[in-house]
């Protein structure tokens, strides 16, 4: 597996691009925005994208969704709960910060405990509302790629509509802090932690 982080967006927002190295399949993770630049390393790297997955509806994270997908010809997939966010500027919040993004609807709506083959590669699906309704993290392999759940030794913010804090701590020590301690966490904003640092350190969490 190779994993190649993008900063992308006004917010910077944290783009993934997943691939398997034995079948060069590939997922864009959060395409958010500099559309460029996802397609310059799609095409460097020569992987075919077979998803685009967004880990929740916000417009940081889903801001160049629609041109990815031409490029590509991957489905989009999200969580059901998040999928009325694509098709909204007021539930996505770009209406809030001066834009009008209204992307196509998802190809795939995700649920719980829902796996995604990328190649040999296998992403599963952990639901873990709070953040959004329909926010979720992809574990594959050690990895867990957070969204706006669980940040390095912070949370995701909850005071936007259909946020909740209560929900979203026990999403985090109920569905990740329960994972294994060397679990990597690559979030959608800022750098990279790990489940033990989290559980230990994170003031959000105690």
């Amino acid at each position: 597996m190779k994993i190649i982080k993008l900063e992308v967006g006004n917010l910077g927002a944290n783009c993934y691009i997943v691939y398997c190295e034995k079948t060069l399949n590939g997922a864009v993770i959060d395409p958010g925005g500099n559309a460029q630049d996802i397609i310059r390393v799609i095409n460097q790297e020569k992987i075919k994208i077979v998803s685009i997955i967004n880990t929740h509806g916000h417009a940081d994270h889903i801001g160049d969704n629609d041109r990815i997908k031409e490029h590509t010809g991957a489905p989009v997939m999200i969580h059901k709960e998040d999928a009325g966010m694509l098709i909204s500027s007021q539930g996505n919040l770009s209406m809030y910060i001066g834009s009008n993004l209204i992307c196509q609807a998802a190809d795939v709506l995700l649920s719980d405990g829902q796996k995604i083959m990328v190649g040999e590669l296998e992403f599963q699906v952990i639901h873990t509302p709070g953040h959004t309704p329909g926010g979720i993290c992809l574990k594959v392999n050690d990895v867990v790629f957070s969204g706006d759940t669980l940040f390095q030794q912070s949370i995701g913010r909850s005071d936007f509509p259909g946020g909740s804090h209560n929900q979203l701590v026990n999403s985090i020590k109920e569905r990740l802090l329960v994972l294994a301690d060397d679990t990597t966490i690559l979030p959608g904003h800022g750098g990279e932690t790990t489940i033990i640092n989290e559980r230990q350190n994170n003031p959000f969490l105690q």
